[in-house]
């Protein structure tokens, strides 16, 4: 229950009064310039908020949520006391603009208690990731990274590359940087211990060895032409390289390269040296290896313009795994080390940490931050700053690539702002669009007919907002490229109308892109605060999800087959502009229509015509991949997936028995019957499927 306090806030709790500012400016994750002054009458009453709840907590180690009018979560934190750290919020005086900002905003909190702090630390880490709260430090980039899989679930071993939860039998490599490290790394490995790289379906119903037998990269378990002691002999090999003892595998192979060659096998004996030479490929392949560095992830943070990178490199088994550069989402005015240590908890909430965590700066707290690493593997984990020596040099290394990663990514920015400024100007908007959507349809002759919509913003493409619409509507003829367009543009509409409805953005708070090119990271902002109860936040700087400018690729009949889907669901003030291509079809020679002025083409050579093609261009890749997929998978459709009850077992079983499929058709109902791990019913039901009437 919560409840007015008959005195006033003690002054035991003002102890972790610096930790406490120090934790809310690192939770500043918007983009937005948190230096306006907050109005002091909702500061007042977002403190007397606070009390009311500081009033019933314990002193205990637990993690608390702070709640604007709107229901969204402004920020996550974790404390070693809650009623220390959250009385430090009741105070109506000394609080920095930004923290004065979010007790504002703050008209409810949420709390849950821990055992220990380090249980808080993570518990805030995955509510983050979570929630993603506008004043905390997100992590933009969370997607799982690859590792090598080597299997033992009793077959063949097989050798593959694998994301997500580690729930197969078998030894994990890795993480590696991307997915072409990781196939780069797999076909190496391939030449050098021929091991099978098929699916466990397709290595069961092989009669003969397959195209990667013929080519020498597979020793073909599945026909027997390597016998079972030998071939995991070999995934023995692979596994032992892997974990780093690359000299004892080469040479092993060396002597027995040198045994064969004096046995006259010089079959043998060469299959041997192109092992050898794969291997010295994959070593060669690795980067810069280390001495003394046998596992470790290096992180390096890099400020600059108010953004901030943190470049990432992967160590296993002294070998440079590869490195991925990520942009957090924090506020400009948190201090790096205070950014990296938000960012590494975050970074580990899904994925196991090395034994040995490398850092450019010096965080507050590392004992607490190896500890809760710690508590989710089977060892130790050491979280440093080097000073000196190799360790040293791999960390100033990963700071050299964070601090160049960065300066190229603000020089794209920059350069993108500039881009969507000249197509403002073009194309005749009022203001430089800050979303662009554009718009194709894909098909042949109304076959596998698939809608697509991409997204461009300040940062480029915008990949995660991209979308797919599969067009099978009834009242579609087939090969109607107006019908699929008014039947795209309508679903999308009518759905974010429904899901995000369009709120007023206040006044003074539109943002206009400069006319140098300035990064928005850069530019002062004003955001709206609240000024009465019930009022929600506006952040301008969040990529909206209404489109400033819609592209329609197609001329005047799929413009007008546009603007009839957005009369339909009510949608007006969305600006949409038609692509016809050239004459002969040629880049350059375009012609753009819109619904209130004559067609009308822009110059050749004009930046924003070439940029308006990188979109085109973009949505004709999305919308024909799509479309190629949907039509493959078609293809390779077995007729025996459209009989229910028939699932990957009964339908292996059916195949081994019978050989095919027009053989499975053939059979009469009692021969069905007698096939192993069918019964009666599935028999029958195969049999209706094949002699209907």
């Amino acid at each position: 229950m919560n409840r007015e306090p008959n005195n006033d806030v003690p002054p035991d709790f003002l102890e972790d009064i610096e930790d406490d500012e120090r934790e809310v400016e690192q939770g500043l994750g918007s983009d937005v310039d948190m230096q306006a002054e907050a109005a002091p009458a909702r500061v007042k009453q977002g403190a007397e908020v606070i009390r009311r709840f500081w009033t019933t907590l314990p002193a205990s180690p637990g993690v608390y949520r702070m709640i604007d009018a709107a229901g969204e979560v402004l920020y996550v934190g974790k404390a070693r006391n809650l009623k220390n750290r959250v009385g430090s919020y009741a105070r109506n005086q000394g609080h920095g603009n930004r923290i004065a900002r979010m007790i504002a905003e703050t008209t409810a909190m949420e709390f849950v208690t821990t055992a220990t702090e380090t249980e808080a630390l993570l518990l805030e880490a995955n509510l983050i990731k979570q929630l993603k709260p506008r004043y905390n430090v997100l992590l933009r980039d969370d997607k799982s990274l690859p590792y090598i899989l080597v299997t033992r679930d009793g077959k063949a071993s097989q050798l593959t590359k694998h994301r997500g939860a580690r729930n197969r039998k078998g030894d994990f490599f890795g993480p590696f940087a991307s997915v072409w490290a990781v196939n780069r790394t797999l076909t190496a490995l391939q030449r050098a211990f021929l091991l099978r790289t098929c699916s466990d379906s397709y290595f069961e119903n092989r009669s003969r060895p397959c195209l990667l037998y013929q080519i020498k990269r597979c020793a073909g378990p599945c026909t027997g032409e390597v016998g079972a002691a030998e071939y995991e002999a070999m995934a023995d090999e692979a596994r032992a390289f892997l974990m780093g003892k690359s000299s004892a595998v080469k040479e092993r192979l060396a002597a027995d390269m040198q045994a064969a060659a004096e046995d006259l096998e010089f079959e043998r004996a060469a299959r041997y040296r192109d092992r050898l030479a794969a291997l010295s490929a994959i070593q060669s392949t690795q980067g810069v290896n280390t001495q003394t560095v046998e596992e470790a992830d290096v992180f390096a943070i890099d400020e600059q313009a108010g953004a901030f990178c943190i470049e990432v490199f992967f160590f296993r088994n002294w070998q440079n795994w590869g490195n991925r550069a990520y942009f957090p989402k924090a506020d400009r005015s948190v201090p790096v080390d205070e950014v990296l240590a938000a960012f590494i908890v975050q970074f580990y909430a899904d994925k196991p940490a090395p034994r040995l965590v490398l850092l450019s700066h010096t965080i507050e707290e590392p004992d607490l931050v190896a500890d809760a690493l710690s508590s989710r593997v089977e060892h130790r984990v050491e979280v440093v700053t080097p000073k000196r020596g190799e360790r040293r040099q791999v960390v100033e290394g990963a700071l050299r690539n964070a601090r160049e990663a960065l300066g190229r990514r603000l020089a794209d920015t920059a350069s993108q702002q500039k881009l969507l400024a000249s197509v403002g100007q073009a194309l005749g908007l009022e203001q430089a669009p800050r979303r662009i959507e554009v718009y194709d349809n894909s098909h042949i002759m109304g076959t596998n007919a698939v809608g697509a919509m991409i997204v461009a913003g300040a940062n480029g493409f915008m990949k995660q907002h991209y979308r797919l619409f599969n067009m099978g509507a009834e009242e579609l003829k087939p090969g109607d490229d107006y019908g699929m367009m008014r039947e795209m543009l309508r679903r999308r509409f009518a759905r974010l109308a429904k899901e995000q409805p369009r709120a007023a953005v206040p006044a003074g708070s539109e943002d206009d892109i400069s006319q140098d090119g300035a990064s928005p990271d850069t530019l002062p902002r004003a955001a709206a605060l609240p000024s009465a109860p019930g009022e929600a936040f506006v952040d301008p700087d969040a990529f909206p999800a209404w489109p400033d400018l819609v592209l329609i690729d197609g001329g005047k009949g799929q413009l007008e087959a546009a603007r009839q889907a957005l009369d339909e669901v009510g949608i007006t003030g969305v600006p949409l502009i038609g692509i016809a291509k050239g004459r002969d079809r040629d880049a350059g020679r375009e012609t753009f229509f819109t619904p209130d002025r004559p067609p009308f083409k822009l110059p050749p050579r004009d930046p924003a015509l070439y940029f308006i093609q990188r979109l085109r261009d973009e949505a004709h890749r999305f919308a024909i991949g799509a479309h190629r997929a949907k039509r493959k998978k078609e293809m390779i459709k077995n007729p025996l997936d459209e009989i229910p009850g028939i699932g990957p077992t009964r339908k292996r079983a059916l195949l081994h028995h019978f050989g095919t499929v027009k053989a499975i058709s053939r059979a009469a109902l009692e021969d069905l019957m007698r096939t192993p791990g069918v019964n009666a019913a599935t028999a029958k039901a195969v049999y209706d499927h094949f002699h209907e009437g």
